[in-house]
């Protein structure tokens, strides 16, 4: 049973014993003050006011081993886990807040600092960042210094908030997180991280000679950083929240053709609907057309995939790292 139905289940029972599921406040603080806080920093929604009461949650981590060493909710709780918060037990419904929302009710928080990015180690214990592309490890938690603000006295933290929402105050709490990550990031490189910068430093300047790459989706998260969004807005391409962005996203500039990337080590490959996808974003930003390259590590993972998926869209192509020199074409 997963987690999301272990919730359905506590919420009917508790429904049925007509028993409180959330409580009023977590650590002290309730909704009302996350409202008000939320609204001094001009960051207030529904969506917005739930998922930070969502981070509160004082009770037992949602991570198993994490709830083994005697960690709680608010000490990292991830998209699925706090979609689940917010739609099961705050709202008392069966449809958890949707995941692909996040950059609405997620990202506009650490944009600013209010939460901090955190990734559960093999130790149990959550670090500073998010190290693994779309690991299940990756969570989040109130900033201290947010949090400060949301459990102060109610004579103080309106004067708290304004000190906090100052540029100076902002750029240097960004930097100190930026840091930590970084930190993180340095001490971790996993199999799907390596393969994305092999694909890009070894097979893109040997297969796709003239070809830029402009971005590279070895994160979680925010998708495109500062300097990504210049390439792009360079390159004539605009990036909107539907888009399916690949691992790995090239540009020939004199031929305004795009290649992409999918680096995979346990799914993600370049099947028909990606294909279409991205056709249909490179037609809609007026590129010439857009290329395919699925890579593996091994030929032993490409074989465990394609043995039981075969979804190789036509057209593409297929790399492997351990077999650098040869470049497969897909064709049925």
């Amino acid at each position: 049973m997963s987690i999301e139905d272990d919730k359905i289940a506590l919420r009917d029972q508790a429904i049925a014993q007509d028993k409180i599921v959330v409580p009023d406040s977590y650590q002290g603080v309730t909704k009302q003050r996350v409202r008000d806080v939320l609204s001094k920093v001009d960051q207030s929604s529904d969506n917005k006011v739930d998922v930070i009461f969502a981070l509160l949650c004082d009770e037992p981590s949602w991570y198993k081993k994490a709830a083994k060493k005697g960690l709680e909710f608010c000490d990292g709780a991830s998209v699925a886990h706090i979609g689940t918060h917010v739609g099961i037990l705050q709202r008392e419904r069966n449809i958890k807040l949707d995941r692909e929302g996040r950059d609405y009710w997620l990202k506009p928080f650490w944009e600013i600092g209010a939460v901090e990015k955190v990734y559960l180690n093999s130790k149990a214990e959550f670090n500073p960042g998010h190290p693994v592309a779309k690991s299940a490890n990756s969570a989040y938690r109130i900033a201290p210094e947010f949090l400060k603000i949301l459990k102060a006295p109610e004579n103080e933290w309106q004067d708290l908030a304004e000190k906090w929402m100052q540029e100076d105050v902002k750029r240097e709490r960004l930097a100190v997180q930026a840091e930590q990550a970084r930190y993180t990031a340095e001490s971790v490189e996993t199999p799907h991280s390596r393969l994305i910068r092999v694909s890009h430093k070894v097979y893109a300047p040997r297969f796709l000679k003239g070809y830029d790459v402009i971005y590279v989706d070895d994160g979680d998260g925010d998708r495109i950083t500062e300097k990504e969004r210049q390439a792009l807005s360079e390159a004539g391409l605009e990036i909107t929240i539907n888009d399916s962005m690949p691992d790995v996203l090239l540009i020939n500039k004199e031929t305004e053709h795009l290649w992409v990337i999918e680096a995979v080590t346990s799914d993600g490959e370049v099947d028909i609907h990606k294909k279409e996808s991205l056709e249909a974003f490179a037609k809609r930003n007026g590129k010439s057309g857009v290329g395919f390259t699925t890579t593996y590590l091994t030929w032993k993972a490409a074989a465990a995939r394609q043995s039981s998926q075969k979804n190789l869209a036509d057209g593409t192509y297929l790399w492997i790292h351990e077999d650098t020199s040869r470049n497969f074409f897909i064709k049925q």
